[in-house]
């Protein structure tokens, strides 16, 4: 087998085909309302998504490590595709690439139901430049026009989607305007809205004694160094 074959490979299930259980993993968070584990599958949803991007197209990103917006940045500035997303999906990673990282509550955080949208859509957007085939990427979305069914050869998704006792069919599809068999023009989601105060954020106070027992990374120290309280 030919090494760029193996390559793609490498590509396609391991960042790609991981993105895709990411995906189904903060769909279900989403729906259950639990922020934390929520923001952080997006993140890593969209994380995998774009590596995957860049490593097919063989864009060099040693240096992206969980940084979401340097990582589109890189794709964009590329010769290698044309590479377009929506302001909302962009304003969605944007959210995530800030709360996502942060499993522990290191900082406050904030999600909406609503949320759950701009997650199938930007899963849409970003996945159908994850593939070497021509037609996905040429498909584009527009506003007020139910999305098109967009599927990838061998894609894991498809997978599920097809396979109708597959147990993450249910999670995926639900309320889901952007992967299924056929579109859907209207959807239902939970209206909800939380926001969480880190405790770090309410007694700054304690950021040293933490630190004695507790790893942090040096951004939240330094951050949290001048905070006087809430």
């Amino acid at each position: 087998m030919p090494l760029e074959w193996k390559v793609n490979q490498f590509a396609i299930r391991s960042f790609r085909d991981q993105g895709d259980e990411d995906y189904i993993s903060a769909r279900m968070a989403c729906r259950a309302q639990l922020v934390s584990p929520f923001l952080w599958s997006s993140q890593q949803t969209i994380e995998k998504y774009l590596k995957c991007i860049l490593l097919l197209n063989r864009i060099p990103a040693k240096s992206v490590m969980h940084d979401l917006c340097e990582a589109v940045e890189l794709i964009k500035r590329s010769d290698k595709l044309v590479f377009e997303l929506t302001p909302k999906s962009q304003q969605f990673i944007d959210h995530v690439d800030r709360y996502g990282p942060f499993r522990y509550l290191e900082i406050s955080n904030i999600a909406y139901g609503k949320q759950l949208i701009s997650l199938d859509g930007a899963a849409w957007e970003l996945r159908r430049y994850c593939t070497l085939s021509d037609a996905p990427r040429k498909v584009t979305i527009q506003r007020g026009v139910t999305p098109p069914i967009v599927r990838l050869p061998g894609g894991y998704l498809e997978k599920i989607i097809d396979n109708l006792e597959h147990p993450a069919r249910e999670p995926l599809l639900w309320q889901n305007a952007f992967f299924g068999k056929r579109g859907r023009k209207r959807i239902r989601y939970h209206s909800w809205f939380k926001a969480t105060n880190a405790p770090l954020y309410l007694h700054p106070e304690i950021l040293e004694e933490v630190w004695k027992y507790v790893y942090l990374p040096k951004p939240i120290r330094d951050g949290y160094k001048d905070h006087k309280g809430p």
